[in-house]
């Protein structure tokens, strides 16, 4: 084998979530960023600043969280991959943009590095308390698709994998994980270029006269033209048909919303799967997700050597929520612990899920410290003697 034919092995390196972030969304073929430096997201920003024009990329601070979301849709419709990165607050600011994107079917990448809150709230300190915002933010009928990685390995991974379903799916996707994660230095194995799946946008192939940026039949995702090569696009945030013209015509707006409304459930299949530890005889689950999740399979552990049949399940997807998975997990055990870093959350998206199959309890917490393995023992040992039973209640 010559040395041109050899294998270029993958790049290890030693980085902090926020800058697995950047490299994941630069090796996803992103070339714009906008943004507005926020703890604890900044670094992302940093880190794109200084990668960017080496890819030929642009880089451009906006004066606030807005205007960077509404730069980023302005570069995805041009046709560049595009992601801005922001924290609570400038997340909340983001909402009527998020509305506009979904509705209007722009891909691009939000990243939301939580801290606590609300308002300006704990910004150094770690919280998981967007998640319903990550879901129902913006007002309006609208789809969500939210990943939430738990160390900078998933975080570089889950970053190429959100814009290969904003492509994929034609919306925006939401990257969502902590301050702890955000700024935990791990070791992250990046594929050489080539290497990773990466998915290009759909153009149409057919001609000018007959495009139609919004026609998809069957719930198909329709071919996205960029701005600038001929194709006749117009883009509005009102009700619109086809071809993107508003109309107020009841059988064309509902399909319309059907369509787009469904296009995150019609294609959960692209979405990770979710991480699952010791459930095969498991009578206690522990869901959690992000950094609680990593607390959780600590105790899990932990509950396994006292001789408590403990599981652990976390989804890297929190939307679509995992309901039929969960359900699973439900049927098979007399218990699940909810792990998040709020007063709950998704405790109640789990116990809808469950459908009274088991007993719901949460493990919480929200003073801005991140719940402990032991902490989360606790629970699952009092769910363990307290027994068969049905019913939610928090911790």
């Amino acid at each position: 084998m010559s040395a041109g034919d050899r294998a270029v092995p993958p790049e290890v390196s030693l980085l902090q979530g926020n800058q697995a972030c950047a490299r994941g969304a630069i090796a996803a073929g992103c070339r714009f960023f906008a943004g507005y430096p926020i703890t604890p997201s900044s670094e992302i920003a940093e880190a794109m600043a200084a990668l960017l024009p080496r890819m030929g990329g642009v880089f451009i601070q906006m004066e606030d969280e807005i205007a960077s979301l509404a730069a980023v849709i302005g570069a995805s419709l041009g046709g560049m991959k595009a992601m801005t990165a922001t924290s609570g607050p400038g997340f909340s600011l983001m909402q009527e943009h998020v509305g506009f994107a979904c509705h209007a079917e722009i891909p691009c990448v939000i990243v939301d590095v939580m801290r606590g809150g609300p308002s300006t709230g704990l910004p150094t300190s770690p919280s998981q308390a967007d998640v319903m915002q990550a879901r129902w933010g913006t007002h309006g009928d609208h789809p969500a698709v939210v990943l939430a990685p738990a160390s900078s390995q998933e975080v570089f991974d889950l970053t190429v994998g959100a814009f290969n379903l904003a492509e994929q799916l034609r919306t925006p996707v939401i990257l969502l994980y902590d301050e702890v994660i955000a700024h935990l230095r791990e070791r992250v194995v990046m594929p050489p270029a080539g290497g990773l799946p990466v998915q290009q946008r759909r153009r149409p192939a057919g001609s000018v006269e007959a495009y139609r940026p919004y026609a998809a039949a069957d719930g198909k995702i329709p071919p996205l033209a960029e701005f600038g090569t001929g194709y006749r696009f117009h883009v509005t945030g009102l009700a619109h048909d086809e071809r993107g013209f508003p109309t107020q015509d009841p059988a064309v707006i509902g399909s319309m919303q059907r369509r787009v409304q469904g296009k995150a459930e019609r294609h959960r299949r692209l979405l990770p799967p979710a991480e699952r530890l010791l459930m095969d005889d498991a009578e206690i689950a522990v869901f959690a997700y992000g950094i609680a999740g990593r607390a959780a399979r600590e105790a899990v552990r932990a509950a396994r050597a006292q001789g408590i049949k403990a599981g652990f399940f976390r989804p890297r997807a929190l939307w679509p929520f995992p309901d039929d998975e969960v359900c699973a997990v439900a049927a098979h055990v007399r218990a699940v612990v909810v792990a998040e870093m709020n007063l709950g959350q998704m405790i109640h998206e789990v116990a809808r899920a469950s459908r009274g199959q088991a007993e719901v309890v949460g493990c919480l917490r929200a003073d801005g410290e991140p719940i402990a393995p032991e902490e989360i023992l606790a629970a699952v040992e009092t769910a363990s003697r307290r027994g068969a039973g049905a019913g939610t209640s928090h911790g």
